[in-house]
């Protein structure tokens, strides 16, 4: 399997820091080897998009592939990495739904991104509320605790 960047994150945190990225903008700009302004255009007339993106700087042997306690807090419990959506998964792949706030040629600008600077960007697709979820939604309690930070109070 091939998987190539289509952009890199350009943004002022520079350190994959556990919380605040509500207030985190950033943009992703495309690779113009690849890419013109026209891969981008349309996509100003929604919201938000969902980023793909790899967690480039986890160290391999970091890769968690059974349970643990999230952010190793013994207060929560021992959840499989498939239940909970750290960085050090086995394909270290991340997905966020961010708002997007302007396009501008091969590049567009986004709030919260939880992706750092350099971040490779394997795909962009507009947030599409069809692809919300349907029915009703449920997580344990100790997964509200632990994001009660995590966005922090980002502008609506």
């Amino acid at each position: 399997m091939d998987v190539t960047p289509i952009g890199w994150v350009t943004a002022a945190r520079t350190e994959p820091l556990d919380d605040d990225w509500g207030s985190v903008t950033s943009t992703i700009t495309l690779d113009a080897d690849r890419f013109g302004p026209e891969a981008l255009l349309g996509l100003e007339e929604f919201s938000h998009v969902e980023v793909v993106y790899v967690f480039d700087r986890v160290d391999a042997a970091t890769v968690q592939t059974g349970a643990r306690h999230p952010r190793g807090n013994p207060a929560w419990p021992r959840v499989g990495i498939f239940a909970q959506r750290g960085k050090a998964r086995p394909n270290r792949i991340g997905v966020t739904v961010c708002r997007l706030l302007a396009v501008d040629g091969l590049t567009f600008t986004v709030q919260a991104l939880d992706a750092i600077d350099g971040t490779p960007v394997l795909d962009v697709k507009p947030y599409l509320a069809e692809f919300g979820p349907r029915g009703e939604v449920r997580q344990p309690a100790w997964s509200h605790e632990l994001m009660s930070g995590y966005w922090g109070d980002p502008p609506r």
